[in-house]
């Protein structure tokens, strides 16, 4: 007789389902999200994924997770600025909502914790998959957040910035946004703090028809930071969303990427920056459904490695039977500045229909030392010269974007880096 037994649990598991347990009774949520949070508090009772679990391959969660912060409801996280100067700011401070949110004409916004109360927003609980373990811990303990609903036709002039702070223990925030038909925005959502802190952010957006959307996600944790997000979009027809993601912080980062094209025409657009450096991991994982026909998409990921720092990018295009007429490209290229460092990258196509242009490519490399010899010959110190070469490389991603304000905060960013990783 066979006997299996459930492997013991790692510190980590014992002090997430020891934490749902003491928290249980202040989570919101009527009956439908209760029952959600108690599916998801069951997944982790299972174990978080190893290895063994394919799309955590190069992410060993139940390895990597090796300590869990406590609660901290007396930290408080100092408000920023947002990263273009004028852009409406939501911020979320150490998993609560402002009480005062700005006014923006054709926009309406709904705290996530009436959204849970009254049970609106249980359908969107629901996990990815069997593997969703950014979902479920997510959906265990998230407490607040921002609903957003622009409205069909609305052109935003200026951004708006959803701003997820943490000073210290754990932060569990969602932040579901629907585009209207027609309407076309920009939305920057930040993750920063300065803490020991646990983070789970699940972003959902919704693009209407016709409508045109870029969406920035700017990950800055510090390396006492364990920072796991989701980002999933439906795109609807005639529709286009170019979403760009720096990651460029954070001790252990899994940044998922969840997109579905739902409408003919629908055009989808990813650019990614990892700049990693000291003894990191991060984790760039994007699931694109091409689902109908006459849909495009092209993602690009640039990567810089340096000290011992560890990255992946697995990139997954699902073409559907149905899909006829799909046009996919996916490039993933990365710079070691290192010995020690590390990248693995895993692009993957799955075609079931027979009229598409779908490819995929990934490169891995050193600064060419011609281009070094180059600027050195005409009076460029090395460490200079190397570190514009760097920044040649991932600047190129930048300036793709169709605004002049957002290229000059993200190079800013880049500079902030490079001072203190160069």
């Amino acid at each position: 007789m066979n006997i299996h037994t459930q492997p013991l649990r790692t510190t980590a598991e014992t002090a997430l389902i020891d934490a749902f347990g003491d928290r249980l009774s202040l989570l919101p949520g009527d009956g439908a999200v209760m029952l959600k949070r108690d599916d998801a508090i069951e997944s982790i009772k299972h174990g978080l994924p190893t290895r063994r679990v394919e799309s955590w391959h190069y992410t060993d969660l139940r390895r990597l997770l090796n300590a869990i912060p406590d609660f901290d409801p007396a930290a408080a996280a100092n408000a920023i600025a947002p990263i273009v100067e004028g852009a409406a700011v939501f911020a979320v401070q150490n998993g609560v909502s402002s009480m005062k949110v700005p006014t923006v004409e054709g926009i309406t916004v709904q705290r996530l914790t009436d959204k849970l109360i009254d049970g609106s927003i249980a359908p969107g609980l629901d996990p990815y998959g069997s593997d969703d373990a950014i979902g479920a811990l997510n959906t265990a303990f998230v407490a607040d957040g921002y609903f957003v609903d622009i409205a069909d036709g609305t052109q935003l002039e200026r951004p708006i910035e959803l701003q997820n702070l943490q000073a210290g223990g754990q932060t569990h925030v969602r932040l579901p946004v629907r585009v209207g038909a027609g309407a076309r925005a920009t939305i920057v959502e930040r993750q920063t703090g300065g803490g020991a802190a646990l983070v789970s952010s699940v972003s959902q957006l919704v693009v209407g028809e016709g409508a045109d959307v870029t969406w920035l996600i700017v990950q800055e944790q510090p390396e006492t930071a364990t920072h796991l997000a989701q980002f999933k979009a439906h795109i609807g027809k005639n529709a286009k969303l170019t979403l760009f993601v720096m990651n460029a912080g954070g001790k252990l980062v899994r940044q998922e990427v969840i997109v579905k094209t739902i409408g003919e025409g629908a055009d989808f657009k990813l650019r990614g920056i990892n700049l990693l450096a000291g003894d990191t991991h991060t984790d760039v994982t994007m699931v694109l459904d091409h689902a109908v026909p006459h849909t495009t998409s092209t993602e690009i990921v640039r990567n810089v490695v340096t000290g011992k720092a560890r990255g992946v990018f697995q990139g997954r295009i699902n073409v559907h039977q149905y899909a006829q007429k799909t046009n996919a490209k996916m490039a993933c290229n990365t710079l070691l500045l290192s010995d020690d460092g590390e990248f693995s990258t895993k692009p993957e196509l799955e075609i079931f229909a027979d009229d598409v242009v779908c490819g995929h490519g990934a490169t891995v490399t050193e600064i060419d030392h011609n281009h070094l010899f180059y600027l050195m010959a005409r009076g460029v110190d090395e460490k200079s010269a190397r570190g514009l070469l760097v920044k040649a490389f991932v600047a190129e991603v930048i300036e793709e974007l169709d605004n002049e304000a957002i290229v000059e905060a993200l190079e800013a960013k880049l500079d902030e880096w490079f001072v203190a990783h160069g």
